[in-house]
Order: C-alpha cells, then structure tokens, then sequence
C-alpha cells in the first residue's frame, strides 16, 4: 500500500507515534510490524487504566505519553488527560469548564473529538467551549472561543495539524466552517464558510424529523499528497471539496455525496474515497483536479449504501470499510464494486460498530460496541483471522498503535495492549 494521506508532519514522525485520530499517515495506518493480532482481557494486557466517566473519543500516543479527550458530564468538565505509557498513571488533566447548554445525540457523550499532537503541542476541540492548546507537560498556550456549535447530534470532528496550521471542521449546525489556524497562536488564517444546505435541494429522501431531515457532516478532514502538492480535504454535506491546506485556497469540488455524512473520506492511490451515513451515497474521485470535477474525476458513485459511522481503509487497489451494523465490506477502489460483504461478529451482546477501521501489516483491525476486535485479513478475499475480546464494555472508539502496543477507549477504561512496554 501507497499511503495517501498526509498528517502533523507525517514525513517526519517515527512509527512509535500515533499523534491523530487516523495515526501517523491520517488514513487509518501504521507500518509496524511488531504490534500484537491476538489479546484477550488477560493475555497482553500491559495496563488497564479506569475512566471517569464514558466517553467516544480515541486517544493519540507521543513518546511516553497517551492524551486523550475526556467530558465530566454533571460538573461541566471539557479536558485532556495525559497518561503515563508506560504504567496508565495520570500525569495530568487541563481544560476549562462548560455549563451552558449543549445539543448532543444522547449516546454520545461530550468531548467526542479526539485530541491531535505534534510532539510539542497538544490540541482539542469543546464545541461551544472552544479550541484549546498545551504544551506537552500541560501548561496552556492558547484558547480559542470560536462562537457557539449547535447542531442536535453536536460534533465529532477533530482537529489535524499539518506542518504550522491547525485545521478543524467547526460544525455541524449553525457558523459552520472549515478554520485554518497558526498552531503556535491561535490566530485564524483563513476560514471556508460552509454553504448553507437549504440553497441545495435534498437529494436522499431522508425526512428524519419535522423539520424535513437532519443535515451535517462529522468528518474529519484529511491531507493527502497529489502530485507536487498537499490537498486538503473535506466532505460537506452533498460533495466533497479539496482546498490548499496553507492558504485554504479552494483547488476542487465534485459533487454526489447525500446530506448526513458521519465518516470521514479516506485517500490513497491518487483516489478519494467519500461515504455518507443513513441513506447514504458513496462515491470515488481522483484527486489533482481543479475546479468542478464532478464529470471528469469523479470514478464512480453508489446511492442507497448501508449505514456508515466508521471510516475505512485504502490498500492496495481495495478500500476496506465495517459498516455500523458489524457487516464488512471490500470494494474495488476504482470501479466501486463490491468483492465481498461479510457480517462480522464475536461473542459479545452488540455486534454493530462506530469505530473506524485501521490497518496493521496486511490485517484489518475492527472495533465492535462489545469491545471486540475482529482481525481480517485485506485481502480481496474474506479472511476472518480471529476475534479479540476485552471484558463486554461498551467501546466506540478506535485504536491507536504505537511501538508495538494497541491502545483501546472504552466506556470505562483505557487499555495498553501488547507484549512489551518501550
């Protein structure tokens, strides 16, 4: 596999870092070699750290430190907790308290976007509280209010850093807009207003409520290397658009996404690959266009797809995703069709997933809500190579891979898994 997506300084960072959601690429890979296909809830266990309270959001790894994102429902909490990774010990927590009202989909607890480093910096995105910066021994550097977030599912999205700019998808719902912003001050650079979903007629038949549907994106947007240069790039509701990261210069657009997106677009091979959620429509672009390349890049386009809130994978000409009721799929990356679909389900009560895959020296790792990991082979032909269990709690999260441990959120703890600690 060629990766295509270009994360913080992605060049530069040794496989022992998982510094994003999506790992040291931004799609959902690692190139370590060493890192364990087979665990249970006692069998490579390093460490095994309680949590506060639920939570979704996945942690990122630097050195000898985890970070991860963490709400306190009844006192207002928005933080982030640094751990110890050696040990799961609590070095320290920061972040600011936020008792206004919040819209937020009931089994989503607060706080749902993950934390982005660089190794110096440390960066997390509150919604209606705003965009926080530390250094890494968790001093603040800079805050960030940036209006009210308010949409009835809240936000998902988190931020990315890319050399000197910090982009985030400051949405869904009202003030929508993708930032881009100096990493070492906070100060805005450029912004792209998200344009406002009733100018566009609806195009999947989703009525969902009252008021005629819910409409949003909680994709996190992704950089990928085309050509001679960077191309950021987002999924908005009903298309997906490139800007240059630096500038936010728009470079392209293609139309045919459908209006709920919750997965983010995933790159690799010179091609796009976007997925919308419920009632979803799915389509693939080569990237390196310029302007309206609906007709010319665009590779192909699926409507009426299953339901997708995990995002998936690119390796070798194939791309990987689990859909959320736990049914696996692996389509061709240039034609859109289907090799094989396959339901993939352990032992535990809830087989559906909202996990993102990732991908681990030929192997597909899948989260499920029981805290499972089914392992695939990515191979165009179905492979199940074994399932993982943990202890049953509930986990919607993703993994995060560093120097040969897996890191798992679930609702209740976090977990070190692996054979050795670095």
């Amino acid at each position: 596999m060629i990766p295509g997506c270009l994360a913080a300084l992605a060049t530069a960072l040794p496989a022992a870092n998982w510094p994003s959601w999506r790992g040291p690429n931004g799609d959902g890979s690692t190139t370590e070699k060493n890192v364990p296909l087979q665990w249970s809830a006692t069998e490579h266990v390093r460490w095994k750290n309680a949590l506060p309270e639920p939570g979704d959001s996945s942690p990122v790894v630097w050195g000898s430190k985890v970070f991860l994102t963490q709400a306190f429902e009844q006192e207002g909490g928005r933080t982030v907790m640094c751990y110890d990774r050696r040990d799961g010990k609590l070095l320290w927590k920061a972040g600011t308290t936020w008792k206004q009202a919040e819209k937020r989909y009931g089994k989503n607890p607060f706080c749902a976007a993950s934390p982005v480093t660089d190794g110096g910096r440390v960066i997390a995105f509150f919604g209606s509280a705003g965009l926080f910066c530390w250094d890494m021994d968790g001093k603040e550097l800079w805050r960030r209010e940036l209006g009210p977030q308010s949409h009835e599912w809240a936000y998902a999205a988190s931020p990315v850093i890319h050399g000197d700019v910090c982009v985030l998808y400051f949405g869904p719902g009202l003030n929508a807009r993708l930032i881009g912003l100096d990493k070492q001050s906070g100060k805005t650079l450029w912004e792209y207003e998200e344009p406002r979903p009733e100018l566009r007629p609806r195009t999947d038949g989703f009525k969902g409520n009252e008021r005629g549907g819910i409409i949003g994106t909680f994709a996190t947007p992704i950089i990928t290397r085309s050509g001679p240069r960077d191309e950021l790039i987002q999924a908005f509701p009903q298309f997906v658009r490139a800007f240059d990261p630096r500038t936010g210069r728009a470079l392209w657009h293609c139309d045919g996404l459908n209006e709920l997106i919750y997965c983010s677009p995933v790159a690799g091979d010179g091609v796009l690959v976007a997925m919308g959620g419920y009632f979803g429509t799915s389509l693939a672009v080569k990237t390196g266009g310029t302007g309206d390349v609906t007709g010319s890049h665009r590779l192909w386009q699926t409507v009426r797809t299953k339901n997708r809130l995990g995002t998936g994978v690119i390796a070798d000409g194939h791309c990987y995703v689990l859909n959320t009721e736990g049914i696996a799929e692996c389509l061709n990356l240039q034609t859109g069709e289907s090799r094989w679909q396959e339901r993939v389900k352990g032992t535990g009560k809830k087989g559906d997933s909202w996990s993102s895959m990732v991908l681990v020296d030929g192997h597909l790792l899948c989260l499920n809500q029981s805290g499972e990991t089914i392992v695939l082979k990515a191979s165009p032909k179905f492979e199940l190579v074994r399932v993982n269990p943990l202890d049953g709690e509930l986990a919607n999260s993703t993994h995060a891979i560093s120097d040969g441990n897996i890191f798992i959120r679930t609702h209740r703890h976090l977990w070190c898994l692996g054979s050795k600690i670095p």
